[in-house]
């Protein structure tokens, strides 16, 4: 386990864009986090670098029950959109087996 030498949570999407602007001009690493269901060792800082806990940004911004399609933030859980969902009749289930949910 390497852990990164800096954690930021931005909550916009420009503020990643900013943050991804200053750690390209420093080549500086980054290393994405959203709900912690990952299991291939992403989040492992093995060259140190900034690690964006994506965590905060946590909206669902548009729901299409016609085409059973929806656009989330990296942070939204299963378990926060199918609360999203709960009346409409869908629901998003757990798609591998073995991911865990914070």
């Amino acid at each position: 386990c390497a852990p990164p030498d800096a954690v930021v949570w931005p909550q916009a999407v420009g503020q990643v864009q900013e943050l991804a602007a200053l750690c390209y001009r420093c080549h500086v690493p980054m290393v994405p986090f959203g709900t912690g269901t990952g299991l291939e060792g992403g989040v492992n800082a093995v060259q140190g670098g900034v690690c964006f806990d994506l965590s905060r940004m946590d909206a669902i911004a548009e729901l299409s029950l016609e085409d059973f399609s929806v656009t989330v933030e990296p942070g939204v859980t299963r378990k926060a959109l199918n609360s999203h969902l709960r009346g409409t009749g869908l629901w998003f289930p757990v798609g591998t087996v073995g991911t865990s949910e914070q």
